[in-house]
Formats: C-alpha cells, structure tokens, sequence
C-alpha cells in the first residue's frame, strides 16, 4: 500500500489544486471518533467529516440498513420510479422540523438544497431579490458563492456572481455589531438598494458556520421573522451545519423562538451519504410545478435508508443530550485553558458546535498564521482539526456526538499540548 506521501503526491498529479486538502493523510478505516491512515497512524477525529458524521464513523445501524438497501436496489431515481424510503423519510423530517404544515423535497448537496430553497421562494413570491449575510457560507455553485459572505477561497476568482443579491453584517458582540446595526443594515437596503416588494427571501445561518460559529441572537431572528412577515418575504433558516443534534437541539433554530418558511438540510442528515432536503411551508414548497425541483440522484435510496436510521440513532441513543454534555466539558477545559494560551480570545459553544477564536491579546487582530500552525501540528499529535472564520484565526470542533467520555477527553488532551507547544 502506498504511503500518505506517495499518495499525495499522486493527488498533486491528478487533481486539481482548487480541491484541496486539510491534512496529507489518508484515511484507510474510521469508526465513530477515530481514524487510521494507510500508514496505520490512529488520530481522533474533532471534524466529523465538516459535522457529517454526526452519528459517527460507520455507525454499525447506518453501515446495515444500507448494506440491506444495496442488496435491493442502489439507483432507481426517485423522480421515475420512487420508493418507500423516499416517502418516509420526508414523512419523518416533516414531523420532526419546526415547521408546521409542511412538506419536503429531496436533493444530493447541500448547495442544491440552498439553491431550490431560492427556486422555490422566488416562485412563490414573483420576486428576485435575496438578502444574505456577511460571514454567511451557502456552496460553491455560482448562485450559492454570490449568497456566500467570504471572498476567499470561496469566491476569490470565480465572478460575476448572479445579480440581485445583497450582504448585511450579521449581528456579532464578540466584534461590536449590534442586533440594530444588522437590522439597520437592512433597512438602508431598502432606501437605497432594492424595494422590500422585490425581496423573494432572507437566508441566514442560526449559527455561522464557515464564517466562524457565530450564534443569531433569538431577538434578532425573531425581528427578522417579523420583518419577513410584514413585508412578505420568505425566511430561510439554512441549518445545513447546525442541523441532527449537532447544537443540542435537532434544529438550531429550536434556540430562536421563530418559525421559518423554508430550512435547508445537508451533512448530518444521512451519517456520510450524499443527501439534502428543503423542508417548508407546504403553502410556498407547492410554488414550484412538477418537474421545477430535483435531480437525478436526488433522495437517493442509500440516503434515505441511512436517513431514517439517523432519526432513530438521534432519538434511541439521545444524541442532543450528548451534544450538549460534549459543549459543556470542552468548553470548561478550554477556558482553563485560556491562562496558559492568552491568544485565544474567545471561545463559543452551542452544543457540539465550538469555536476557539485567536486574536492578539494587545490589539485584539485576528491570527490567522498561528491558528493555521495549529492546524499543521495537530495532525502530529493525532488529532484532526478544522479552521473557519472570514479571517481565518478560528478553529471549530465538531466531534461526533457518538464519541465516549474517555476519547473526548484524549483528543481535548491533545489539543491542550498543541496549543500551549505551538502558541
């Protein structure tokens, strides 16, 4: 077998650099919270697949229903000849997403998703102006990096973006932006750039992922909320990293106090298989006509299987309760922490959703090379990492919510030795 080396640099050959990698390693088995690379190197993994697995590496329920599933059938396309799963799992969704009245549509990616929540909030309201914010991360398609609020990599490039499109700073108190100025944001929208009349949709994240884990403020969601319902536009909750567990609450946007039209769902969804869904009002999803949403690989029957495994693990082994036990004990360890690493400047956690944010700590500027440093060194002490943040000085952990105490703890152990060699 081929060393990470060799097959790195085998990957610099054949694939083209705009697909990067976070790490040269190369995964050869992974169960629940651990990896082992081809070299048989063993790490802990506080990524899960960018909060895919959720449920854990081959989670043994998941790896059986699709192993059933593919004895069957693995391809039909639901749009021609569908199947049962394809029904229940929107079933379930609809039930369990807080929504009322609603119904689902099914796709493969998360950016197709956010891109069929926009198809179907223009159809439903005639109008093609779309608010997103600053910070806010939404796909790499070409609609998507336009509603997307960080340049690089994302968008570094790849322009014009579609038309029609406007950013708002997101409300941020770790950086001095208030509920009232993002709100206000909005209103100067309306004065000197676009008439509300013409807004189809507001998309938000209830928590910034790529744009650094940064909460909404159930305050500021519910005056978006009513601002949508007096201007008649489409509130689009995309809850694509926040979503199954991840925050404590299925939905993120449980925390908020609101009810959305529309929320976009990815990652979590179906323990590592490609699957997405829009999930809303069945008032506004009805708006597309038959054959205006889809894909041929949409709700495909491995997907939906392991979706509605999910669900049950979700439920079964309490998983929102886990995720908030896993915030709890990695967020007191990290504060510790802070005495011995004054360059973390913040930490956030909703659930299993945590953030450290490296800034100075004389002049509060972010530190984009040294949280990049710990990036590189984590990979040495077996632990696998993810940064974020517009500024890149954020990294985020996502561990799975399956993971015990005792390898929750070595990887926190971990990243307690990488800070204090590194910082």
């Amino acid at each position: 077998m081929k060393s990470n080396q060799e097959l790195h640099n085998q990957r610099q050959q054949v694939i083209a650099q705009g697909m990067g990698a976070a790490y040269p390693l190369y995964v050869e088995k992974a169960l629940n919270a651990k990896v082992w690379d081809v070299e048989g190197n063993e790490y802990i993994d506080f990524a899960a697949g960018i909060a895919v697995n959720n449920t854990g590496h081959s989670h043994p329920r998941i790896v059986a229903a699709v192993k059933q599933q593919l004895d069957k059938f693995s391809h039909t396309c639901a749009m021609v000849t569908p199947y049962a799963s394809f029904v229940e799992l929107a079933d379930k969704l609809t039930t369990v997403a807080p929504i009322q009245d609603a119904k689902a549509v099914f796709l493969t990616t998360g950016a197709e998703a956010v891109e069929n929540a926009i198809k179907i909030a223009r159809a439903h309201t005639k109008r093609s102006g779309v608010i997103a914010f600053k910070g806010g991360f939404h796909g790499r398609t070409n609609l998507t990096m336009g509603l997307t609020g960080k340049v690089a990599p994302y968008k570094a490039g790849f322009g014009p973006f579609p038309n029609e499109i406007y950013h708002v700073p997101y409300p941020n108190a770790y950086h001095g932006i208030s509920i009232d100025d993002s709100l206000q944001a909005i209103d100067d929208l309306f004065s000197c750039d676009i008439e509300p009349s013409r807004v189809a949709a507001i998309i938000f994240e209830p928590v910034q992922g790529e744009g650094g884990f940064y909460q909404a403020p159930p305050a500021f969601a519910q005056r978006i909320r009513a601002l949508c319902d007096q201007h008649g536009i489409v509130l689009i909750a995309d809850e694509i990293q926040t979503g199954f567990a991840r925050t404590g609450k299925l939905f993120a946007t449980e925390y908020l106090g609101i009810e959305p039209d529309l929320m976009t769902m990815a990652k979590g969804i179906a323990g590592g298989f490609p699957l997405s869904a829009v999930v809303g009002k069945a008032a506004i999803m009805d708006a597309a006509g038959p054959g205006g949403l889809g894909g041929t690989y949409a709700g495909s029957p491995l997907g939906c299987v392991a979706g509605l495994e999910v669900l049950n693990i979700i439920e079964e082994e309490q998983l929102c309760n886990k995720a908030l036990n896993i915030g709890e004990i990695a967020k007191a360890r990290l504060e510790a922490l802070q005495q011995d690493v004054p360059a973390m400047g913040d930490i956030r956690a909703l659930g299993a959703m945590i953030a450290i944010e490296f800034t100075d700590p004389a002049t509060g500027k972010p530190l984009p090379d040294l949280t990049k440093a710990f990036i590189g060194q984590a990979q040495q002490a077996g632990l696998i990492l993810l940064s974020c943040g517009v500024k890149g000085n954020v990294i985020r952990l996502l561990p799975p919510l399956t993971i015990d105490n005792e390898t929750l703890d070595q990887g926190l152990n971990k990243l307690a030795e990488v800070l204090k060699a590194t910082a």
